[in-house]
């Protein structure tokens, strides 16, 4: 199960105009700093991962570090990279850079404490993102409330799981991960009209998964309702034949 990474992305444009024009009308560079041109460097860096451009990416943020090797952000950055290539060690040692840095940068602490779940770490990644969860300028604390409850589930700490999904959806209602988690938990607690409820409103904001709908045909069969029952393992078998829920939709018929 994938925690929720936390790396904030500026559109390139943007940056561009905040700096007053990263080119000018005659097609020569205006004069940046260095700090400015790694903070270039990592906007194109952080937009090169996103869209999965990991060479790129790689000398872009590697580019920034050279110009400005005292910015957490870009350790923060090339640490997700280094997860992204399954370099755990270098990607650990990124992390423990840039909060060494900044030991108050919430999207860095984030990170590392999914980071830390996602090894195995449970209880030093807890630890961390309960820190982040408290941590007043942390504007986006969904996103650390889900990553908390996501490491609970797998202490087999249902409660504390269900109390922080809770949390991130207080303050972002249509966060469809936490959604999608507390329609599991619903459906596990036999609360099924709650079940159906919580995807209803995870529909709203994404779309269908083969979890989301192996949980609604069986929330829809203990409710009796034989038609969406069918409906559910249609679009099981339609949408995504090869997975895991589909064969067992196919097991299920077959027998």
């Amino acid at each position: 199960m994938l925690l929720i990474k936390a790396v904030k992305l500026v559109a390139i444009g943007a940056f561009c105009t905040m700096l007053g024009g990263c080119v000018s009308s005659s097609g020569s560079k205006d004069a940046l700093s260095d700090q400015e041109q790694a903070a270039l460097n990592l906007q194109m860096g952080t937009r090169y991962l996103d869209m999965g451009m990991l060479q790129v990416a790689k000398e872009k943020l590697e580019k920034a570090r050279e110009l400005d090797s005292g910015n957490a952000n870009i350790y923060n950055a090339l640490a997700v990279l280094h997860e992204r290539i399954e370099q755990f060690g270098a990607a650990r040692e990124y992390y423990q850079e840039a909060l060494a840095l900044d030991p108050d940068n919430p999207s860095s602490k984030n990170n590392y404490g999914r980071f830390l779940c996602e090894q195995g770490n449970y209880s030093e990644g807890v630890v961390l993102l309960e820190q982040t969860v408290q941590m007043p300028l942390n504007n986006r604390k969904w996103i650390a409330f889900t990553n908390l409850g996501l490491c609970y589930v797998q202490l087999n700490q249902s409660e504390q799981a269900e109390r922080a999904f809770r949390q991130a959806l207080e303050l972002q209602p249509d966060y469809a991960p936490a959604l999608l988690e507390m329609q599991r938990i619903s459906y596990q607690q036999r609360n099924y009209m709650s079940a159906r409820a919580f995807l209803e409103r995870y529909l709203g904001v994404s779309q269908h998964t083969p979890k989301t709908l192996w949980i609604a045909v069986q929330t829809e069969r203990a409710l009796g309702n034989r038609k969406l029952v069918e409906k559910y393992q249609q679009q099981l078998l339609t949408l995504f034949p090869g997975s895991e829920q589909a064969q067992q939709v196919r097991t299920a018929v077959n027998r």
